[in-house]
């Protein structure tokens, strides 16, 4: 089915679908390492690329192309390439990208392991990285140097829910040469589509909203230039990242009830963050569909809503949070974000725990701040879970 002028549930549900030759009505998992060749000139056509088809799973296979197909669709972008986990599309960007000698900036709340391979493993090999504040251009403009290549931001950020402005970094980017990559985890296609405000290359950790069901760990590369997809597809097959194909079915099925699943938890967040914002135990709320949330103008303009993911800091710092984590029943207290389940994490003692105590106050984790992934259970259910908790502040 022809899916390009469709709306985007459609596309969740269709988008990428192959025509099995049994008439399959999911797409069905070609769990095979290798492909077998007609004869030794089809084999060779093949190989030179003369003659479309499928050699090896490392370099492509029909479940794992379908899934890439509807994940381009779905933001915008020219081709997907899906990988084995998120860290799979971070590193994928950063060596196709980046080398000795070339620079990168990066939003300074970001992932901890998405810093820390800049931090400690490319800059082994000759690669210069700033960290700032993505939300206010004019600290980046202020570290741009002639052998800048990159320019990579989460929006919102993890785990501060700082929102930068994509399409004013990007044509700022663009005007010294820079690539733009655009960590959309946090929203997922449903609420945001960087590429559409100027983004070169968009990134997920599929784990997350995407697949939605705390099942499978997977990232995705979408690229909007034919170009950079080359070069990044590339680097994928040389370093072996590929998705297995039992992955890309599991993803598969879950994105398609990513709008149902969305659309439930962000309704259970705006009420949740308004509550917390009024509890005597929370000092502040980061959500961006608060007004008190420094870039709320922007949250709306640039996204079609505000998610599901909530910070907020407690009054107590360290102590508190580990306090609210001890005591949480329906809350998981676990890490990654984006499934049905609500899950809480303390990122001070957890994500963000390989970050000296500078590192994560600069970039705004206090040690008091909580992350709160939002899922589909009742909205009560959670707040009374949270009160019984935070009550033992």
């Amino acid at each position: 089915m022809e899916t390009k002028n469709s709306g985007f549930n459609t596309k969740l549900v269709h988008a990428g679908d192959y025509e099995d030759c049994l008439g399959s009505a999911v797409m069905p998992i070609y769990q095979t390492s290798t492909f077998k060749f007609r004869n030794s000139k089809h084999g060779a056509d093949l190989f030179a690329g003369k003659e479309p088809g499928y050699i090896y799973t490392r370099i492509g296979n029909p479940t794992i192309n379908s899934l890439e197909d509807k994940l381009a669709e779905l933001e915008n972008g020219y081709r997907g390439i899906a990988v084995a986990s998120g860290m799979a599309a971070v590193t994928t960007v950063y060596m196709a990208l980046l080398g000795q000698g070339l620079h990168v900036i990066t939003t300074d709340a970001m992932y901890g392991p998405s810093r820390g391979v800049l931090e400690r493993d490319f800059s082994r090999f000759g690669v210069e990285a700033d960290f700032v504040d993505t939300s206010d251009i004019e600290q980046i403009k202020k570290v741009i140097k002639p052998n800048t290549k990159l320019l990579y931001i989460e929006t919102p950020t993890n785990p501060t829910i700082a929102i930068t402005d994509i399409k004013a970094v990007c044509e700022l980017a663009h005007k010294n040469n820079i690539l733009v990559c655009v960590d959309n985890t946090f929203c997922s296609p449903y609420l945001q589509k960087p590429l559409d405000l100027g983004a070169d290359i968009v990134l997920h950790s599929i784990t997350k909203f995407i697949n939605g069901h705390a099942d499978i760990v997977g990232g995705a590369i979408i690229a909007k230039d034919p170009e950079v997809y080359k070069r990044l597809r590339q680097t994928m097959v040389y370093m072996g990242g590929n998705m297995d194909p039992h992955q890309a079915y599991m993803v598969s099925r879950g994105v398609k009830t990513l709008s149902l699943r969305m659309e439930k938890s962000e309704q259970s967040a705006r009420v949740i963050a308004e509550w917390l914002e009024n509890h005597s135990k929370v000092e502040w709320v980061k959500y961006p569909g608060l007004k008190s949330h420094p870039q709320h103008e922007l949250a709306k303009k640039q996204m079609s809503g505000f998610g599901a993911m909530i910070s907020f800091g407690l009054k107590g710092g360290f102590k508190a949070g580990e306090i609210l984590m001890d005591n949480v029943k329906l809350c998981l207290l676990a890490v990654s974000l984006g499934g049905v389940e609500t899950l809480i994490q303390h990122p001070a003692s957890m994500t963000h725990a390989g970050l000296s105590k500078e590192a994560r106050e600069e970039a705004g984790i206090s040690d008091g701040l909580v992350r709160f992934s939002v899922g589909i259970e009742d909205c009560d259910d959670i707040i009374t879970d949270l009160e019984n908790a935070l009550k033992l502040i």
